[in-house]
């Protein structure tokens, strides 16, 4: 990294009262860059302050830069319009304190709006707790909202029925706390945006830790480019395609690549130093191949959407495939999908270190310049036993992986014969359309505890209207019904299109919990290996399950 040296005067820190402060703000002559994240406290933290303030209790210095750059700044604080300022003028650009001065400005010269808004905030004079006010009606008169004081007069006017000499005074107390309450407000001169940046990036007072996307919005910005913008209008490109909510530090890691290096938080780290037309051509590159991305997971892999992803690395790893390989031939698309398979079942990405951050990039540059034919990550090491362990949840790869074999084999509704809305299920916004094959309740009459019925190899995709239906029936029970009304053959066809094989049906009318959950194990082993590209090992050392792997009274 580079090491930059500031050659800006000796910073100068004086007391400021903070009223004063916040009209500043409300002025424009302290303002946010753009750079600056959202406000993100919540309202204990907002009470936390005030009350602090109340106490006399020191809350940090506050750290401005002033200078007559003209960079994009917030045109409101706290909900509240920013004046302008003169272009004559030097502008304070607030580096550390956007949460402190936030809650200052917003509880102080709040306007009446929304009831709920975190900037109404009241005083109890009894209680000497300050406290959300839920209403913007006139309170009683021993409680005080904080927008009052910055009104003397009518501060005073309000309490001017209060007979109370001891509720007065802490009245007066309150009104003298906020009037008088400083802080010492640090200010910088004379530094390019260069050296401002890296200072910012290591403030941390307030105890709220920027991310690594915070950091290297501030690190890397300019007036010629904004990496949250650029990062919103990557993800606003993916919004039709429903890949939009992936973290930040995904495409963190694609633009690290695209820019020439790695996937790693060091490359991330690098890209502060890369001119800022280098960085907007990576941003660029970044933003159509995760398109490509996103096309390929829905059409090749079956997963619509970003939350089926077992891993958010797999797509940024994708992003810089595709932006190496715009136009993948069959065979190089075939081999794409069977890394995402292979990195899924052996669960590469669960521990990816820079190590290999670094060997995959140069495996993906010699796949895309076509020196390898494949991408080579190493096999499948796991066993069958995998799926009668592995506790489904929404955030497991191992449950993902699932979901989304499941769709590959458009599954139908074992009651009806319906196809199963995927694009639904995998969304994971809730679990009503996994069911539970044994179903938990069923188990649970046996003894058998949730840490073993609730695994994945247990589970299948049915509509909530049959999930009710079965509730907590033994599959004796349930199956015996559809093969009745359906007859044999339509049930064999709807478990097979939900990975579950015509053998395991016998286990299941026996109500053989264990054999059923090992010979669907079987079958989901055997399926994900062949869509990984691996050889199915159908020997009893490779995929045998032992009893004890599957006991129900474990």
């Amino acid at each position: 990294m580079t090491i930059r040296t500031v050659t800006a005067k000796d910073p100068k820190p004086t007391p400021e009262r903070i009223e004063q402060l916040a009209q500043r703000v409300l002025m424009g002559d302290i303002v946010l860059p753009e750079f600056q994240r959202p406000f993100v406290w919540k309202r204990k933290q907002i009470i936390e302050l005030v009350d602090s303030i109340f106490r006399n209790y020191p809350i940090g210095s506050m750290l401005v830069w002033e200078s007559t750059q003209e960079l994009a700044s917030k045109r409101t604080i706290a909900d509240l319009e920013v004046g302008e300022r003169s272009k004559t003028y030097p502008v304070n650009y607030l580096l550390d304190g956007q949460q402190r001065l936030s809650t200052i400005c917003g509880v102080l010269y709040w306007a009446p709006g929304d009831p709920k808004s975190y900037w109404n905030v009241a005083f109890d004079l009894k209680s000497l707790k300050f406290f959300h006010a839920d209403h913007v009606e006139e309170l009683p008169l021993h409680q005080i909202p904080l927008r009052r004081l910055a009104d003397p007069a009518d501060y005073f006017r309000r309490l001017s029925p209060m007979d109370d000499a001891q509720l007065k005074a802490r009245a007066d107390l309150l009104f003298n706390r906020f009037k008088d309450y400083q802080v010492a407000l640090v200010t910088l001169g004379d530094m390019s945006i260069n050296d401002v940046a890296p200072v910012f990036e290591r403030i941390n007072s307030t105890g709220t830790r920027l991310t690594i996307y915070d950091l290297m919005r501030a690190a890397t910005w300019s007036p010629e480019f904004d990496l949250g913008e650029t990062i919103a209008e990557i993800k606003a490109s993916l919004e039709a395609k429903k890949f939009s909510e992936l973290d930040n530090k995904t495409f963190l890691r694609a633009l690290g690549a695209a820019a020439g290096n790695d996937f790693s938080a060091q490359s991330v780290d690098a890209l502060r130093d890369l001119p800022k037309d280098k960085l907007s051509e990576a941003a660029l590159a970044t933003k159509e191949a995760a398109q490509r991305a996103a096309d390929f997971l829905a059409t090749q892999i079956g997963a619509p959407r970003a939350e089926a992803l077992p891993y958010a690395n797999q797509f940024a790893v994708l992003c810089e495939i595709f932006r190496l390989l715009p136009h993948p031939s069959d065979l190089q698309l075939t081999e794409i999908a069977r890394w995402f398979w292979l990195t899924t079942l052996s669960g590469y990405f669960g521990g990816w270190d820079s190590g290999q951050m670094t060997n995959d990039t140069r495996t993906i540059r010699n796949f895309a310049s076509g020196r390898v034919a494949t991408l080579g990550v190493p096999a499948v090491v796991s066993k069958s036993s995998l799926w009668g362990v592995k506790p489904f949840r929404s955030n497991s790869a191992v449950s993902k992986m699932l979901g989304l074999m499941l769709a590959h084999g458009e599954p139908l509704d074992l009651l009806n014969g319906q196809k199963i809305d995927v694009d639904k299920s995998l969304a994971w916004s809730n679990d009503k359309e996994y069911h539970h094959f044994f179903p938990q309740g069923y188990l649970s009459r046996r003894a058998v505890p949730g840490s073993s019925s609730n695994v994945v190899g247990n589970i299948i995709l049915l509509t909530s209207k049959s999930n009710i239906e079965i509730r907590d029936r033994a599959p004796s029970d349930y199956l015996s019904e559809i093969v009745t009304s359906s007859g044999r053959d339509q049930l064999v066809r709807r478990l097979e299109s939900n990975l579950v094989p015509a053998e395991a049906l016998d286990a299941a009318l026996a109500d053989n919990y264990p054999e059923f959950l090992r010979l669907r194990s079987k079958h989901l082993q055997a399926r994900a290996e062949q869509l990984a590209g691996q050889d199915v090992k159908e020997t009893a050392e490779a995929d045998e399950i032992e009893d004890s792997d599957i006991d129900p009274t474990d």
